[in-house]
């Protein structure tokens, strides 16, 4: 990979590094969801959510698409989940050995 691609790297990256932007992610696993939606599954305040799905939607993560006065939410290439299933992969072996080491 060129050098000059990793700023943008790093930028997919930091919009997907919190556990806010995480549970976003997995609940939009299922579809297109609308942020009237998001908001209760998380628990979280409307402004607060909003402010993460920008933050995902600027790194190009997300898109949206208004309709009436609601905003529904998409993933736009749906191989971010690998990247989460590869992290998941990495806790997991991390659990494990710590196991290991207290067994």
């Amino acid at each position: 990979m060129d050098a000059s691609a990793e700023p943008r790297r790093a930028e997919i990256l930091k919009a997907i590094a919190h556990p806010t932007r995480i549970a976003i992610l997995e609940l939009l696993r299922r579809g297109e969801e609308c942020v009237c939606r998001i908001c209760p599954e998380l628990e979280g305040s409307q402004p607060n959510t909003s402010k993460h799905l920008a933050t995902m939607k600027a790194a190009g993560i997300l898109e949206s698409r208004q309709e009436g006065t609601m905003t529904f939410y998409r993933v736009v290439d749906t191989r971010v989940y690998e990247i989460l299933e590869l992290v998941d992969e990495m806790v997991r072996r991390e659990h494990r050995a710590r196991m290991r080491a207290v067994g």
